[in-house]
């Protein structure tokens, strides 16, 4: 199999809820790339096969490295999208402009391609597969929450897991119609949608969606973070219940 190289520098060879540490978990493992799809032109979805990995929980992510032939690295943290249960490691990138790490997966990477992955990682942004949870994600942060869904959906329990999604159109939002089918609100501020009509997420929305949630996951850009924070409190969700995991305007 090809081990996966940064552009320009070619590489040398070289069921229950998991009872892991929900914190820095595992060394370096080999990841095989088994299918890469484009679902929009700014995204990249990947499937990886990682034998012998620690199974990780739903809500934690992974950290990627490309390795060149003349020892210079790059790596990533990504949240995983797939669900404990399942066999592959799925991760879903937005390709950014001049990313290195993200644009070599979006416009280099192939089937077959190697590369090194640590995982699992992360201990605050985690769901316990018990506790009545709501999840806000802006854009791409909904793929924490996509792992969540599925992972409730796998232990009988879908109803635990409320989740909203905010992004410019739907076709931005990830897994739209696997959200949509798992009755989470959609909205869009861009797009005209159905009786809704656009506009972020509205008070009594999330007002509805947080009622009787423990705990609260908030996944999105700083500006995203922000708003949604407030919406949870005004909502009466509590400071403490919330757990927030953010990305700045750039990155990789």
């Amino acid at each position: 199999m090809a081990r996966a190289a940064l552009p320009g520098r070619p590489l040398s060879a070289a069921a229950p809820v998991p009872a892991v540490p929900a914190s820095v978990g595992g060394e370096w493992r080999t990841a095989t790339i088994t299918a890469l799809e484009h679902p929009t032109p700014t995204t990249v979805l990947l499937r990886f096969d990682v034998p012998d990995r620690i199974p990780h929980l739903p809500g934690q992510h992974c950290v990627v490295r490309l390795r060149a032939e003349d020892g210079y690295t790059a790596q990533r943290s990504y949240s995983i999208l797939s669900a404990p249960h399942e066999p592959c490691v799925e991760l879903l990138m937005e390709r950014y402009e001049d990313g290195e790490v993200s644009g070599f997966f979006a416009d280099v990477a192939a089937v077959g391609d190697e590369i090194e992955m640590r995982l699992p990682i992360g201990g605050f942004f985690v769901w316990d597969g018990a506790t009545p949870a709501v999840g806000l994600g802006g854009g791409t942060g909904a793929v924490p929450l996509v792992s969540m869904v599925r992972y409730a959906r796998h232990l009988g329990v879908p109803d635990l897991v409320r989740v909203g999604v905010a992004a410019r159109t739907a076709a931005d939002v990830p897994c739209l119609a696997e959200l949509e089918a798992a009755g989470a609100l959609v909205a869009t501020t861009r797009e005209r949608r159905g009786a809704r009509g656009f506009g972020r997420f509205r008070p009594e929305e999330v007002a509805e969606l947080a009622a009787g949630a423990g705990v609260a996951f908030v996944c999105g850009s700083t500006a995203f973070a922000g708003g949604a924070t407030r919406l949870l409190l005004d909502a009466g969700v509590g400071r403490d219940a919330i757990r927030i995991e953010q990305f700045g305007p750039s990155g990789d």
